[in-house]
């Protein structure tokens, strides 16, 4: 059994983070693996990559789910076509291994399906138990509602028993039985009394059987007849029912592939190749008793003159080792060579066998498509592991700066003065993590006052809440700014490394500084960790301005129109939902004023604007 060890709590994480990343927006089953390699926990998603996020979102969840994904060490999935299918498939899963966080479908209990018994005058009847008695069954089906339409279809089509009587020619012959009230309601033949012969009965069943293997388009096609009739007499109310009929049955008509009991056990392989790596993926899926049990990806290193029958022979191989054993039907897209060996291979060219293959590939090229985005988030996160080292070195700063935070203040002659405080997680913008304030206890432009004073607030709060400090806090200015974060932090009795951007006459980042006294880090502009640090500045500067901006446009809004006696809060709505901004309130006439307001308001707006 494979096993799923990582060295430590925030490995695991980022590698649950990055399978996360790289599910596909289809719908499908999860399956979630212990350290063991052990399934603890099987779900169904109509969209895999939407459902398993919200595994990890903190605000969602409740304590079982805090238990759970402490657990999950590893993430596997299964493509399926629609979300019925990925109903069915959850179930046979769960009833496979009986994961310990599943709590529903765990019994005994399961899916319907429909049993045509093995009897004389067969009864067709609902059940979900699945004996071998040499019964046919159709099946399972993820809605009762759907087996009682086809029972409707049923009872409209053909006059079939619903006793429970042994019906043998014998008991017929000997008048055992006597027809009951179906009988007299034209529901039923009356094969105990020997009212119908086999022959003509077994004509019935046929065509059910014809219904459940889907061979319906008649049938829906009498139907859509009926409800336009209906429709064309004003029967709406029949023809709504002919219609959800019609919708039940076209539902049904398009078979399930997780769960089809005609398929039988069979073993799938399809191969995708990946010339650019020199390797091939190959999926492998396991039918048993009609019902997908199992389905993965292997990877498989080729030469150019390797064909994709013999990397799928050597996946057989593989998957006998792993297993133990192959199922009597193997199918394939191309016969591979056996050097002898009795593998009964199947290529179909049609119908559900084919429609398997087509699952598999689908698998298959998904996975492909989910390594290569594996193989650029680890490229990605390798570059930052270097940047965050060359950081370190060039900053000479005691820890790997994973957790960076940057201030700045703005304001225009001190007022309206906001800050922002920007945070960068191994050197990404964790915008979640932003943070605005407004200057309570400055008057006037002084820059220096309003950077201590969200500076303290700031890491007070984050002290009180027993949060983790950053490992660098970045001024975005020279030593000024720096000395007073230097002595907001000592207040607090923190010592964090700090570092100062200097700018240009253009406003632009010239300089690193670091330490006290201030002294200039000599990296190039063009260096990497130069850059990292410029869109720091500029990405904070812009979270700093647009909050100014929105502060100091309200504060215009105030000043102008709360300032009119007579107008309230409905009013000014009013007026800028039809003008947009004050500006366009003055320079308005008193008669656009009235339409929007009334007459006596737009004589106060007008004459406070117009005195």
């Amino acid at each position: 059994m494979v096993t799923y060890q990582h060295k430590s709590e925030e490995e695991r994480l980022a590698y649950l983070k990055m399978l996360v990343e790289v599910l596909p927006d289809q719908p499908g089953v999860y399956q979630y693996f212990d350290r063991n390699g052990k399934i603890i926990y099987v779900g169904k998603a109509k969209n895999l990559k939407r459902r398993v996020s919200s595994y990890f979102l903190k605000k969602q969840q409740s304590p079982k789910t805090v238990i759970l994904v402490s657990k999950i060490c590893h993430i596997h999935h299964i493509v399926v076509n629609n979300e019925e299918d990925a109903l069915l498939l959850e179930n046979n899963l769960i009833k496979q291994h009986k994961p310990q966080y599943n709590i529903l479908l765990k019994d005994d209990k399961t899916y319907p399906w429909i049993a045509i018994m093995n009897e004389d005058f067969p009864r067709v009847v609902q059940t979900r138990r699945h004996i071998r008695d040499g019964s046919i069954y159709y099946g399972p089906y993820p809605s009762v509602s759907q087996i009682h339409d086809l029972f409707d279809i049923f009872k409209q089509l053909y006059r079939l028993r619903t006793c429970n009587h042994s019906l043998s020619p014998e008991k017929i012959k000997a008048g055992k039985y006597k027809v009951c009230l179906k009988y007299h309601l034209k529901l039923c033949d009356g094969p105990c009394e020997g009212l119908i012969d086999a022959e003509q009965y077994n004509r019935y069943i046929t065509g059910v059987r014809d219904i459940l293997k889907g061979n319906i388009s008649q049938i829906i096609k009498t139907l859509k007849a009926s409800m336009m009739e209906a429709a064309e007499n004003l029967e709406f109310e029949q023809a709504e029912v002919y219609k959800k009929k019609i919708e039940r049955l076209t539902q049904y008509q398009s078979k399930s592939l997780v769960a089809n009991n005609l398929m039988l056990n069979c073993d799938v392989f399809t191969a995708v190749p990946d010339d650019e790596r020199q390797q091939t993926y190959v999926n492998f899926m396991r039918v048993e008793k009609g019902q997908i049990l199992l389905s993965y990806t292997m990877t498989f290193r080729t030469a150019m003159e390797e064909s994709m029958a013999e990397v799928v022979m050597a996946a057989v191989e593989a998957v006998r080792e792993r297993h133990g054993k192959m199922q009597k039907e193997v199918v394939v897209r191309d016969i591979p060579e056996t050097d002898g060996e009795e593998i009964n291979f199947v290529v179909p060219q049609s119908g559900d066998k084919m429609r398997l293959i087509e699952l598999s590939e689908k698998n298959c090229r998904l996975y492909k498509l989910e390594q290569l985005k594996q193989e650029a988030i680890r490229q990605q996160a390798t570059h930052e592991e270097k940047m965050l080292v060359q950081m370190k070195e060039m900053l000479r700063l005691p820890v790997l700066p994973r957790h960076i935070e940057i201030f700045d203040n703005s304001n225009i002659q001190g007022s309206s003065a906001v800050a922002a405080c920007v945070v960068y997680r191994n050197c990404k913008p964790s915008r979640k993590d932003y943070r605005l304030f407004n200057i309570k206890t400055v008057e006037g432009p002084d820059d220096y006052a309003s950077m201590y004073e969200v500076v303290y607030r700031r890491y007070s709060r984050l002290q009180e809440e027993g949060q983790q400090m950053p490992d660098v806090v970045v001024a975005d200015g020279g030593a000024g700014q720096m000395e007073v974060i230097r002595k907001a932090t000592e207040a607090l009795g923190l010592e964090i490394p700090i570092i100062g951007l200097a700018k240009d006459g253009k406003h632009r980042t010239s300089q690193i500084l670091v330490g006290f006294p201030p002294k200039v880090i000599g990296i190039g502009k063009d260096d990497s960790v130069f850059r990292l640090f410029t869109r720091m500045q500029d990405e904070v500067h812009r979270v700093a301005i647009t909050f100014h901006k929105n502060k100091r446009s309200q504060t215009m809004v105030a000043s102008e129109l709360d300032s009119i006696k007579g107008i309230g809060p409905k009013a000014k709505e009013q007026l800028f939902q039809t003008f947009g901004g004050v500006e366009s309130v003055r320079a308005a006439t008193e008669e656009q004023l009235t339409l929007c307001i009334g007459k006596a308001k737009a004589a106060i707006i007008f004459k406070h604007f117009h005195p």
